[in-house]
């Protein structure tokens, strides 16, 4: 957006600080928009997805997972991490199918949101799924552990009011079924 050039900060230098299986930790020195120079610490973080399946009955599929920095068990939708090189509709399916043992005949993509925007660079894509039908057992990652439940979308909305959801992409997705 041209009108908000007097906002921008510029890219001095750049180090990697860590380089893991996941993330990736920058430092960067920048110009800021005054003209004095910082510095910027940030994660780099390939990507999500997160998906709105929606069973027959009209129902939502939730997962009860723990969830390690925290240390505590969360209820999120099913969400999935980016694969290099591959397309966010087909980690959508992946993950939907790897985490569920459910597939989904209809997709629409709705959206993206940003859930760490001072300290990371991540993105996590909100699709919908629909038509879903069981294909079989889950096919977790090595290491992985989680329950699916479903919750109809009243039962969603109150679970963010009374703190059972506090998952930052799964809030974000349930504000989209006013639109879908």
């Amino acid at each position: 957006m041209s009108h908000d050039t007097h906002l921008i900060e510029s890219e001095i230098s750049s180090e990697s600080v860590f380089d893991g299986a996941l993330l990736k930790v920058r430092k960067d020195h920048v110009r800021l928009p005054n003209g004095q120079e910082s510095i910027r610490e940030y994660i780099v973080h390939p990507g999500a997805v997160v998906i709105l399946a929606f069973l027959p009955n009209g129902n939502l599929l939730f997962e009860r997972q723990f969830r390690y920095p925290l240390r505590r068990v969360f209820l999120e939708l099913p969400a999935g991490k980016i694969d290099h090189g591959e397309a966010t509709i087909e980690t959508a399916k992946r993950e939907l199918l790897e985490e569920t043992g459910y597939a989904a005949s209809e997709w629409e993509y709705l959206g993206v949101m940003h859930p760490c925007i001072g300290y990371s660079d991540e993105r996590i894509e909100i699709f919908v799924a629909r038509g879903l039908r069981l294909e079989g057992e889950k096919q977790l990652d090595h290491n992985e552990f989680l329950d699916v439940v479903e919750l109809s979308p009243d039962e969603a909305r109150q679970a963010v009011w009374d703190g059972r959801i506090t998952d930052a992409k799964t809030i974000t997705s349930l504000f989209w079924l006013e639109k879908t």
